[in-house]
């Protein structure tokens, strides 16, 4: 028999393997200035690195609280640290001067940048500028805005909220070309609260906060370094310490569980807020005038990066009795580093905790229900088995919470911007 020639044999299998697997188009690369307010560096760091993933180039405009040596070997990705180092502020006056700078080399940078898009993660420090004059100096320079509304209205949330703060607000909202947000129910306010189009708001689920260390440590490993004992049933606050997050609401509930032979221990982990001092004053108080105050550990400070894993590995369960809440970027730490969470039912915790999966709700302002459920948490199969449900958590945390997911709904926005120019 005559074989066939090598081309003749070989072509049939070309065409199969054409058939069998069709080239995806390639992304086309859009570039995008990404405006932190110097601030909430995870979420920054996270949304940059993945943008970049989808063939976004990313100039990501922030401060020393931004920067990481990631930033500047990163592909693709350009660190412009517009307001310097916080360590030459020496008054009240260099401040002022400093933060004149700031914004001024913002503004030629916005001028001056190749991305037509400008993507706002958080605003300034002097947010009524920033959400009328600069965002109408974005306009005048022809560029498309994105918004990233972490909190539709932060001043409501923290009793503070004003007729300019919801006037500034509302402008804000409307000089935006798309504004994301992480739950249908602030969507909701969006549209009822501030008029803003359906159309013009993508939700997008908080994503995991895979920005900090996470070592070999153990559980186990974890406790010691807590001072805590293996059997010890170990209740964390972990995040800024503001009054709108409960704290003191924690601490008489914890007075009810705290009984002799108990075995449990309250950890209060976190940095004061600016601002907060009167309330800080009262959490003090409200620990020494405990009888259970022996058995808390207070770690009421800064708590560097480097740290976090000891107190999110050491612990078996955090507790979020905030008042009220849009959503809480500690919670999905939390799932990061599979810890299960027993949270008041506000905001949209009920959206993203799943009843015996991932934690338990408790009915908001409630200190004795509070106490009953993080009781219940330990009596059930979820903490019996908390090696394993850690694991599932973080796999839970990774699937649905991928930084994946966020970087394709946002560029696919971007696109949409594109597209409107190109009719």
């Amino acid at each position: 028999m005559t074989m066939p020639s090598k081309e003749v044999a070989e072509e049939p299998v070309a065409q199969e393997e054409q058939i069998r697997k069709p080239a995806l188009p390639a992304l086309p690369e859009m570039g995008i200035g990404l405006l932190t307010g110097c601030q909430d560096r995870p979420y920054a760091f996270g949304l940059a690195m993945a943008l970049v993933s989808q063939h976004v180039k990313v100039d990501i405009i922030g401060g020393d609280e931004i920067d990481s040596p990631e930033l500047h070997t990163t592909p693709n990705l350009r660190f412009l640290n517009l307001s310097g180092s916080r360590t030459r502020t020496r008054g009240p006056l260099d401040k002022s001067l400093k933060l004149l700078s700031y914004y001024w080399r913002l503004m030629v940078y916005a001028a001056r940048s190749k991305p037509a898009i400008l993507h706002i993660l958080w605003n300034n420090k002097i947010e009524t500028f920033d959400r009328t004059f600069l965002m109408l100096w974005y306009k005048i320079l022809g560029k498309k805005i994105a918004l990233t509304a972490h909190n539709v209205n932060q001043a409501r949330r923290d009793e503070n909220d004003s007729f300019l703060n919801r006037v500034t607000l509302r402008i804000q909202y409307h000089l935006t070309d798309h504004i994301f947000v992480h739950t249908q129910k602030m969507k909701e306010e969006l549209i009822v609260d501030f008029g803003v189009d359906d159309k013009d708001v993508t939700i997008i689920r908080h994503p995991i906060n895979d920005a900090f260390p996470d070592t070999v440590l153990t559980p186990a490993e974890a406790k010691r370094r807590l001072g805590l004992g293996e059997t010890e049933k170990a209740i964390l606050f972990f995040g800024r310490i503001r009054p709108y997050k409960g704290i003191e609401r924690l601490l008489e509930a914890y007075q009810r569980l705290a009984k002799p032979g108990s075995m449990y221990r309250l950890i209060l982990a976190g940095e004061p807020k600016k601002g907060s001092e009167d309330y800080l004053d009262h959490i003090k108080q409200s620990i020494s005038g405990l009888g259970a105050g022996g058995s808390i550990i207070s770690r009421i400070q800064f708590i560097p990066d480097e740290d976090m894993e000891i107190y999110l590995k050491g612990a078996d369960v955090l507790v979020l009795p905030y008042k009220e809440i849009f959503q809480s970027g500690v919670l999905f730490l939390a799932y990061t580093f599979g810890l299960p969470v027993v949270a008041a039912d506000v905001g949209s915790f009920r959206e993203e905790i799943v009843e015996g999966k991932t934690g338990f709700l408790c009915k908001p302002g409630d200190t004795e229900d509070l106490a009953n459920v993080i009781e219940k948490y330990f009596a059930s199969d979820l903490y019996k088995n908390l090696p394993t449900n850690r694991c599932e958590i973080r796999d839970y945390a990774r699937t649905v919470h991928s930084w994946e997911a966020v970087a394709g709904l946002t560029r696919k926005a971007y696109e949409g911007f594109q597209e409107k120019e190109s009719r």
